[in-house]
């Protein structure tokens, strides 16, 4: 029997089964892919499900063009999927980031890598210290991920929108798709969700909180003298501040950066405008947010052109073609991430992943409600402020490659993602490149060991 020859029904809905793996992975960002990845390197069948037309999700339709929060002093914490990017990046031309000899503070480090926000933000000391950040090309990212998919033999399906989860008895066997030859079902034995707003998990029945942050849609800006930007920002910084706190009020605020360059020359990024009171799970909303920020990108263009120099001859290179949504809906999960987890530092006998200074326990990751059900990126089980703490990419990314190396597991071991020994997680992390977070940090809080899940 053929797979079209199949057919599923959720609620009013029949669907043909398309395609029928051992991991399904709904989200490609870079969770999705750092999942979906992992996965297929543990010896699993894997389909990983995106909705747009290119992999990468924030990174790269999103245009969220810095790697941070992955560095603990000068310990680089987050590794594995993540460091194949970068250097396989670098090796096209497109990614960029600081020597290991020039990450310290000092206004001339400052001066030379504070435009590519290779800088510690959380530090307090002026200039702020430089550290491991990675600026890069959002098609660079494209093309790694789909080396990377194609190369761990990902079966990937684009255009293909998440509509409804397939669950039989609290057990999700699946996921149907909106396309444009109509609904199309996916079956697997684990479901990941990393769609970022857990849209599997949540329609699914998994409990969820839901809490609103910024929301950014970012654009590019060619044609910049950045040198002669630079040399004017340093030689007058009363006046260049002054200019660029206008820009910034404009723009409904930024970081401490509005601009930044990229591996390209000529062509920088703005991480900008920040947008409040808008819900990145109501399309009515994000709508008014598309026309709000492009009004703003519009004004305050036009604002840099005439008033900043370098930015004489600039033009509008593109905005991005996704939403940078920060915070939706989040799990509430077996455990849930505080904000003190993250301060305190607290480590975890059952951690699988790593941030910046902080851990991520398996449980985290594992609805309460839904059985076979994995979810990894920023949607995971926290409270809000514990997430806007630890939403970055890399960990993110972290998180999904546990998610795919525990989904794997489970397959091979013909068990329940619940039942997967977090040390066998932690192992197999290891044996990908990647620092699971197992062995605690000396300024790290060390929690209950009871606490671990069987």
């Amino acid at each position: 029997m053929q797979f079209s020859d199949l057919m599923v029904s959720t609620q009013d809905l029949t669907a043909p089964v398309v395609r029928r793996s051992d991991v399904v992975v709904v989200g490609g960002g870079p969770a999705g892919v750092s999942a979906a990845v992992a996965a297929a390197r543990t010896g699993a069948s894997v389909t990983l499900l995106e909705r747009y037309a290119a992999l990468g999700g924030l990174a790269s339709g999103g245009m969220v063009l810095v790697l941070d929060d992955m560095v603990n002093g000068s310990e680089i914490t987050v590794t594995g999927i993540v460091s194949e990017y970068v250097e396989r990046m670098a090796k096209l031309g497109l990614a960029v980031f600081p020597p290991e000899q020039e990450r310290y503070s000092s206004t001339e480090m400052w001066n030379k890598w504070g435009r590519w926000g290779a800088f510690d933000f959380h530090s307090h000391t002026n200039p702020k210290p430089i550290c491991y950040a990675v600026a890069f090309d959002p098609d660079g990212w494209k093309r790694v991920s789909n080396d990377l998919v194609r190369e761990a033999g990902v079966n990937l399906r684009l255009h293909s929108w998440f509509s409804r989860p397939v669950v039989d008895d609290g057990v999700l066997k699946g996921v149907v798709c909106e396309t444009k030859q109509g609904p199309q079902a996916v079956l697997g034995d684990v479901v990941i969700d990393t769609t970022g707003d857990i849209d599997v998990a949540s329609r699914a029945g998994a409990d969820f909180a839901q809490d609103t942050y910024l929301t950014t849609l970012v654009f590019r800006l060619g044609g910049v003298d950045t040198d002669a930007a630079e040399e004017f920002e340093q030689q007058n910084p009363r006046e260049a501040r002054a200019i660029n706190r206008k820009i910034k009020r404009m723009l409904g605020g930024a970081w401490e950066l509005w601009w930044l360059k990229t591996p390209v020359p000529g062509v920088v990024w703005c991480n900008c405008p920040h947008l409040t009171g808008y819900d990145g799970t109501d399309p009515e909303s994000l709508t008014e947010a598309e026309f709000d920020a492009r009004a703003r990108i519009s004004e305050a263009v036009d604002y840099v052109r005439a008033h900043l120099p370098g930015f004489e001859r600039c033009y509008l290179v593109d905005v991005a073609e996704q939403m940078g949504v920060r915070q939706t809906r989040l799990l509430q999960g077996e455990y849930v991430v505080t904000k003190d987890d993250i301060t305190t530092r607290r480590h975890f006998a059952d951690t699988v992943a790593r941030g910046r200074d902080y851990y991520t326990p398996y449980r985290a990751l594992l609805p309460r409600q839904v059985d076979q059900l994995l979810v990894a990126g920023r949607h995971y089980s926290a409270t809000p402020d514990a997430q806007r703490m630890s939403r970055e990419i890399p960990p993110c990314m972290a998180m999904g490659q546990a998610a795919g190396v525990a989904a794997g597991l489970a397959v091979d071991a013909g068990v329940t993602v619940r039942e997967v020994d977090p040390r066998q997680i932690q192992r197999r992390m290891r044996d990908q490149g990647a620092d699971p977070g197992d062995t605690p940090a000396p300024n790290a809080t060390l929690d209950e060991p009871s606490e671990v899940v069987a």
